[in-house]
């Protein structure tokens, strides 16, 4: 009767759903366009954190700058998901080496509790709040890990806008509001949480302004004294006497000795393109694994939404999941057969054990925690082409309830995912990674970046990057259309935490789905059954190579957003600006300080790109040579920015700057002086290089300063630079200023 009244439930919500509009393009059910932009993108599940990444990127930092901005934002406003006291995982695409690279940052157990322990306590799980759950943060340090690798900006500057934010406040934001009232009646009595995330004696209520001082606090610590602060020094210290307070076991020692993991990526090739994921201990490569299995079929004939492809996939996923509980764990406890698990040949054989016209039926369902997992996703790309995977997360909600002395933020629990079974890879042991569901993605087609994608959601990741590929590769759909579209859902698999399914689990459809479909599905022996909030939330940036721009989309069942810029608004103002400069004779007599105020307002705080050589000197450009220019700039083979200031400004250097793709020709002299003539900075920025501005003032190469030089000696004596990576692009009208002062 119970599995008759859910199946009459699900038919309801099949016939009787109404559609929110209609839209002119593209599938029914997608809820917007894609976000297209040429030379940068962000993606999270917070419209704050994205603005966030693209003010970094606006700032000249690259994407893995404005990825780990983004998810410490995250970790502030969306606290229901992730914050520093989770664990993190990402996957990166270097433009530089043109290769991807894998960074496991995920946290161990406590050395001071054993398995004995929970056995001598009676439990058979592990508790999924308060002390026990509680293994080492790893976000922290993966922010670092990443960022000595790849960043370019300081930290201070890029944990620096969600610093602010915790100091100022930010508002609630629906659906995370939401969850966050779901979480006060069983985090409220633990300590720490009422104090931090309750400052009213209740949740925030949506468009409430939330301010969180103590995590701006424990951030500017991070931010000035880098990682081992928080794993060494006065944060470490904090937690260890808290965690012994409480009852806990997570020590100075277990975060002192913390330390994360690069790891390689694996892939599978699914029609031609390469799906990417991290190893184990995360489930990613269940994603590889479904798409494997269902490779043999014609998914693009059966359609989708049709009963024919919704069950094999539900088939596959629960072959799958039989490995997952099984193999997926630690790999520096044991030896995991990765290769062969993501194999064709393995692929097919148990391919053989799907029946086409009957559900297996002899499982039971697992454990629902694993089904629940609350986590961040996100995607940065940037001018240069290098793209970031990142996802982020306490594990069940808000985590423990646990949050430290004045540091705040929570404590997960994702150590309630080891298993307590004696002999299994996933059984408890200290200093033990437990078994993990948050999982990045990346596809990249011919040896070439194409997509970083990602679903948050337990158990329904690899369900749901499975279905992303599939949705876009077999079924024709676009990158928002691919997230937005209802998603299949599986529970009841065997778990990593020792369940056994006996009974063949639940499928859950999303709204959407056709009532001939639910029909046939439990004509073949499916519980099919539906359920409120548990299909994840996707994030996406795609690049296409031969437009060269990328496509962002954030679907609508978190509160995020998807954005990106263009670095060409200077083609808009060149044309105002560039006309004063026939005023006068030359480039010296025409322009004043209005022209300067608006080029950095709408351009300075960019980066531009050159195609080609463009000399510059003062007082010889004639206006056909200036009509050339702009003309260059509206053809988009040239783009720059000319900044100019009055003799009484600046009167020390005149910097020009002279660069091709391959190399950078600086060269610094004495100004022309005189009335009305202004020195001019040019900074040409092309596709892979920016330059800061205070950097061109002061020193040519690895900060030696270049020789005064007149004009006509510029070119004969500059400096060539070697090729190297960007710095901060920062040039408003203040740093003009504090530069030429300093230099009276």
């Amino acid at each position: 009767m119970q599995r008759l009244l859910v199946v009459l439930g699900l038919l309801f919500l099949a016939a009787g759903s109404l559609i929110a509009a209609d839209r002119i393009t593209g599938k029914t059910f997608a809820t917007r366009s894609e976000v297209i932009a040429p030379h940068a993108m962000a993606a999270t599940s917070q419209p704050l954190a994205t603005q966030v990444a693209l003010d970094i990127l606006k700032a000249g930092g690259n994407a893995i700058d404005a990825a780990i901005a983004a998810n410490a934002m995250l970790g502030l406003v969306e606290p229901t998901g992730n914050g520093i006291g989770g664990d993190l995982f990402a996957i990166v695409w270097d433009a530089e080496s043109r290769k991807l690279y894998g960074l496991n940052a995920s946290g161990r157990s406590p050395y001071s509790l054993s398995l004995e322990y929970f056995q001598e306590q009676g439990l058979e799980s592990i508790p999924s709040h308060g002390p026990l759950p509680v293994t080492v943060p790893g976000a922290v340090d993966g922010w670092f890990e990443l960022h000595g690798r790849f960043g370019k900006l300081p930290m201070q500057q890029v944990l620096a806008p969600a610093i602010r934010y915790a100091k100022e406040g930010f508002p609630v934001s629906e659906l995370i509001a939401y969850y966050w009232q779901r979480s006060v009646p069983t985090l409220e009595g633990w300590a720490g949480f009422r104090e931090v995330f309750m400052p009213n004696g209740r949740a925030p209520e949506k468009g409430e302004i939330f301010r969180n001082p103590a995590l701006a606090a424990t951030l500017q610590k991070i931010a000035d004294g880098g990682r081992d602060v928080f794993y060494k020094g006065e944060i470490a210290r904090t937690i260890d006497a808290f965690m012994k307070r409480e009852g806990g076991f997570l020590s100075y020692r277990d975060l002192a000795e913390h330390t994360s993991e690069w790891v390689e990526p694996v892939s599978t090739d699914y029609r031609g393109f390469d799906v990417w994921e991290l190893p184990p201990n995360g489930q990613g490569i269940a994603a590889l694994q479904i798409l494997n299995i269902l490779e043999d079929y014609d998914l693009s004939e059966m359609g989708f939404g049709s009963a024919d492809y919704v069950h094999l996939f539900v088939e596959a996923k629960k072959l799958v999941f039989e490995d997952r509980a099984k193999w997926y764990a630690d790999p520096d406890f044991n030896d995991i057969p990765v290769a062969q698990l993501i194999s064709k040949k393995y692929a097919a054989e148990r391919r053989q054990l799907i029946d086409p016209e009957r559900a297996a039926d002899s499982y039971e369902v697992g454990n629902p925690a694993l089904e629940e997992g609350d986590t961040i996703y996100l995607t940065v790309a940037d001018a240069d082409r290098n793209m970031v995977s990142l996802i982020q997360s306490n594990y069940r909600g808000m985590g423990t309830g646990l949050s430290p002395d004045g540091l705040g933020f929570i404590f997960q629990d994702r150590g309630e995912l080891f298993t307590l079974k004696e002999g299994e890879f996933n059984t408890y042991e200290p200093h033990k990674r437990p078994f993990h569901t948050i999982i990045p993605a990346f596809v990249t087609r011919n040896g070439e970046p194409y997509m970083s994608f990602g679903v948050m959601g337990g158990a329904t990741q690899p369900q749901a990057h499975a279905q992303i590929i599939i949705n876009m590769v077999d079924f024709g759909m676009n990158l928002q259309e691919a997230g937005d579209a209802p998603r299949i859902l599986h529970q009841g698999s065997s778990q990593p935490t020792g369940e056994t399914m006996t009974e063949g689990g639940t499928v859950v459809l999303e709204n959407g789905f056709p009532y001939e479909t639910i029909r046939d599905l439990v004509g073949r022996g499916h519980a099919v059954g539906w359920a409120v909030g548990p299909y994840g939330g996707y994030q996406a940036i795609l690049f296409d190579s031969e437009q060269k721009v990328y496509y962002g989309a954030s679907e609508s069942r978190k509160d995020g957003q998807a954005a990106g810029y263009c670095l060409r608004a200077c083609r808009r103002i060149g044309r105002s600006v560039m006309p004063r400069f026939r005023q006068g004779s030359g480039m010296g007599s025409g322009l004043r300080r209005e022209s300067l105020e608006t080029l950095s307002h709408a351009a300075i705080q960019t980066a531009f790109r050159i195609g080609s050589i463009v000399p510059w000197g003062a007082g010889t450009q004639t206006g056909e040579q200036l009509d050339a220019l702009v003309d260059g700039l509206y053809r988009e083979d040239v783009e720059v920015a000319l900044l100019h200031r009055g003799d009484d400004i600046l009167t020390q250097h005149q910097v020009l700057h002279v660069g091709g793709r391959d190399q950078h020709t600086l060269v610094a002299g004495e100004p022309t002086t005189g009335t009305g003539v202004e020195v001019a900075f040019d900074l040409l920025i092309d596709a892979a290089d920016g330059l800061n501005l205070a950097e061109l003032i002061d020193r040519a190469s690895d900060g030696q300063r270049l020789p005064d030089r007149n004009v006509g000696d510029r070119r004969e004596e500059g400096v060539k630079l070697r090729r190297r990576r960007a710095v901060s692009v920062d040039a408003s009208v203040g740093l003009f200023e504090d530069q030429a002062r300093r230099k009276r």
